[in-house]
């Protein structure tokens, strides 16, 4: 037995999870000028993005969904993507990572646009437990009225 509502908030729950996760990831490594080794040279930390879609189905399982009145349902991370924009530069000639001019370049990330996205995922997240207990209280109700 399929519980579409509930399906569907705990897939976005998952989602929205994982997405508060990369958005902390972000800020932590805002001043990350070693994130990684490319090419003989440190390279700053790249912001990372989640990107979420509905989940796809196949055509059996639409044919199924609108015999049944089931479906798959819900959203999917598809990838975790890295933010192609350009890295900040900053002067600070006494940086260890200073070029010969005095510039550092420091990661792509801008903690204000983090922290609405934080707001963002956060009460996505609160809708979604609001949606699974409506849809909780629901069945509970449900079950309650075919016993009496």
């Amino acid at each position: 037995m399929r519980l579409g509502g509930i399906d569907i908030s705990a897939s976005a729950l998952t989602a929205q999870r994982l997405r508060m996760d990369v958005i902390s990831s972000n800020i932590a490594n805002a001043e990350t000028t070693r994130a990684g080794y490319v090419n003989g040279e440190f390279v700053p930390y790249r912001r990372k993005m989640v990107v979420v879609e509905p989940m796809k189905a196949s055509f059996s399982d639409i044919l199924d969904g609108k015999l049944n009145a089931a479906g798959s349902q819900g959203v999917q991370v598809t990838e975790i993507r890295e933010d192609s924009t350009p890295f900040k530069q900053v002067y600070n000639p006494t940086h260890p990572d200073a070029d010969a001019d005095g510039m550092v370049r420091m990661p792509n990330v801008d903690i204000l646009k983090e922290m609405v996205d934080m707001i963002s995922a956060t009460r996505s997240y609160e809708a979604n437990v609001t949606a699974l207990n409506a849809s909780k209280a629901m069945f509970a109700k449900s079950l309650e009225i075919g016993r009496g």
